[in-house]
C-alpha cells in the first residue's frame, strides 16, 4: 500500500494535515534532541524526509522503513542518506546500537506493537531515549466529533484529489480512529521497558508524543 503512495506523500500529508505536520515533525526534532555524533534511528521514515532535521544536527541518522518503495523514492530524493529496509517487529540492527530512536506516524501500521516497542527497546543504548509520535485522540469531546467527521467524510475526497493511492488514506483514516489512546499507548511503552514514561498533545490531541528512557 505504502509503495503507492510514495511519490506524493509528503505533499499529500502536508495538504491532509492543514500543515500542522511540519509543526510536529518540529516538536519531533526537539524532543529526539539530537547531537553531533549520535546515532539516531528514525523508523517508519518512509522517503527520508523526516530524517532531515536530526542530519542538520550532526547526529548519524539511520532511515528504515518496512516499503521498498517509499526507500526508492527517499534514495531518489537524498541519494547520501543511509537508507535502510528494515522490519519493525525484526530491526536488522544489533542491541544497544542507537543514542536515540523514533517513529512519526508509523507505529499503528505495524501488525504487532508490542514486538515493535521490544525492538526499539533492544536497540538502545541505556540511558537513551524513544520518540514516539502518532496519531491520537483529541481530548475535547466537541472537537474530537468534528475531527473524527473531518477524518471519515472530507478525507477521502481531499485525498482523491492529491494523493497517487487515495484508497490508502481511508485505510488510514480508519486506522487513526481504532488506535488506543495516550494513556494506552504510554502502558504499552512500559511494558515494553521503557522508564519515564510521558506524553505531550499537540493541536488538541490529535496528535500525542510519547517519550520513554531506557535504564542505564
Amino acid at each position: 500500500m505504502f509503495d503507492d503512495v510514495a511519490a506524493n506523500y509528503d505533499l499529500t500529508n502536508d495538504v491532509l494535515s492543514l500543515g500542522q505536520d511540519r509543526r510536529w515533525r518540529k516538536e519531533v526534532a526537539k524532543a529526539v534532541d539530537a547531537r553531533p555524533g549520535q546515532k539516531v534511528l528514525d523508523l517508519a521514515a518512509g522517503t527520508g524526509t523526516s530524517s532531515l532535521p536530526f542530519a542538520r544536527t550532526g547526529a548519524y541518522v539511520v532511515p528504515c522503513d518496512f516499503s521498498l518503495g517509499m526507500l526508492r523514492e527517499g534514495k531518489r530524493r537524498h541519494p547520501w542518506l543511509p537508507l535502510t529496509a528494515g522490519d519493525a517487529t525484526r530491526l536488522p540492527f544489533r542491541d544497544e546500537s542507537f543514542d536515540a530512536v523514533t517513529i512519526s506516524f508509523g507505529l499503528r501500521n505495524v501488525q504487532d506493537t508490542d514486538a515493535a516497542l521490544r525492538e526499539l527497546y533492544r536497540v538502545t543504548k541505556p540511558g537513551g531515549r524513544v520518540v514516539i509520535c502518532e496519531f491520537s485522540h483529541p481530548t475535547w469531546a466537541p472537537f474530537r466529533t468534528v475531527y473524527e467527521e473531518y477524518l471519515m467524510r472530507a478525507l477521502p475526497p481531499v485525498a482523491r484529489a492529491v494523493s497517487s493511492s487515495p484508497d490508502a488514506y481511508v485505510y488510514l483514516a480508519e486506522s487513526i480512529q481504532s488506535w488506543p489512546d495516550q494513556a494506552v499507548l504510554a502502558g504499552l511503552l512500559q511494558k515494553a521497558g521503557w522508564s519515564k514514561v510521558a506524553w505531550r498533545n499537540l493541536t488538541g490531541g490529535i496528535v500525542a508524543l510519547h517519550r520513554g528512557t531506557k535504564s542505564a
